[in-house]
């Protein structure tokens, strides 16, 4: 176990600040221009991918115990990334619509890496602040998703996913043989729904209706309308199409890894529409070292369902026995996600496995991958 006084050191937080590599190297590409803009895609992708070869799995565990006194290299590194993305996003606005030789073909290609940056760190850093109590980080979490136009991500997470993770009524949780071109529309607008729905039901509770000014999509419409004015005012029509591209890309980012992250994982039904309890086993684990310094840990979802409020240097490391473990990190796996085939041939038999080691009583396993099954209590 990792003890508090050795993760404090900036020397053990310095590898998960490997993401803002990728500032410098996106403005080198938008001043080349040309095929170097695939840089930052090969970068993300296939340069951790065989990071993750090289380094191999990280297993230890740091001491879940840990104040957040003893955290402040990996708390600082979540805030700042939010004012470098912001001025990174729309500095390459500008500089696009403002030089000569770029192609449009490099633009789009260039934008296309901004996403896989906005996608890839921005709302995976999000994704982080939103799950602390300070209203200050939950806001910088909420400006990091308006500069992907993805603001209700946070209701549909907090209220909905975590809630009702392998369930019917988690619109996230990928069902058992569900191709991720049949996945990606669904969640597009099922989670939308859920969210507002989600926030609309909050509200009634306390008798107000979704117009109360303590609706938060107030502030999601309000954020996501001024980044849009500011492309337009800084690039126009272009600088808008330029924003739209890469907050297209960060979404679909962000959607392949909620793909991965649960595919096929249900919890069982108990009857009268009560589930089991959320344990590790319910999300797929992928510990490998590389891909989780870029990605803060996320890969340790099955810890971090277990115990959502645990910051990313305090997840845990779950062994086969308590999850199930992907064959690869991050950025294999969401390749293959675009290949159904090949994921299927990855995967199912590795559902089927997790089916048996878990719920060998289970033995008509149709209502779960249709979900079928009744929907939980809201």
């Amino acid at each position: 176990m990792i003890a508090p006084d050795i993760l404090s050191r900036w020397q053990s937080a310095l590898p998960f600040w490997v993401s803002f590599l990728l500032i410098p190297l996106i403005w080198v590409t938008a001043v080349l221009g040309g095929w170097w803009v695939v840089l930052v895609p090969l970068s993300t992708w296939w340069a951790f991918a065989a990071l993750d070869k090289l380094t191999g799995l990280e297993l230890s565990n740091a001491d879940p115990d840990t104040p957040d006194t003893a955290l402040h290299w990996y708390i600082l590194l979540t805030k700042a990334w939010v004012p470098v993305q912001f001025l990174t996003l729309f500095g390459l606005i500008w500089f696009a619509t403002h030089t000569n030789h770029l192609s449009t073909a490099s633009k789009i290609g260039l934008f296309f890496g901004m996403g896989v940056i906005s996608g890839t760190i921005g709302i995976n850093y999000s994704h982080e602040l939103m799950h602390q109590k300070g209203r200050a980080e939950r806001w910088l979490g909420d400006i990091l998703l308006a500069m992907v136009l993805y603001s209700h991500f946070r209701s549909e997470h907090l209220l909905v996913h975590h809630r009702f993770v392998g369930t019917p009524r988690d619109p996230v949780t990928a069902r058992y043989n569900e191709g991720f071109h049949r996945f990606y529309p669904r969640v597009l607008w099922q989670c939308l729904t859920s969210a507002f729905r989600a926030e609309r039901d909050k509200l009634a509770r306390k008798d107000r209706p979704w117009t109360d000014p303590a609706n938060p999509f107030w502030r999601y419409w309000a954020l996501q309308a001024g980044m849009l004015l500011l492309a337009l005012l800084i690039g126009g029509l272009s600088g808008l199409a330029l924003f739209l591209i890469q907050a297209g890309v960060a979404i679909w980012q962000l959607e392949l890894v909620n793909y991965v992250e649960h595919y096929g994982l249900t919890r069982k039904h108990l009857g009268q529409g009560k589930y089991e309890h959320v344990q590790p086993r319910h999300s797929w684990n992928a510990s490998q070292t590389a891909s989780n310094w870029l990605l803060i840990n996320l890969q340790r979802h099955s810890d971090h369902h277990y115990k959502p409020n645990r910051r990313f240097p305090l997840l845990q490391h779950h062994s086969q026995d308590a999850a199930p473990q992907l064959p690869y990190g991050y950025p294999v796996m969401t390749v293959a996600a675009m290949i159904p085939p090949l994921w299927r041939r990855v995967m199912n038999p590795r559902v089927k496995a997790w089916r048996r080691q878990y719920y060998p009583e289970i033995t008509d396993w149709t209502p779960y991958n249709k979900s079928r099954n009744p929907l939980p209590s809201a």
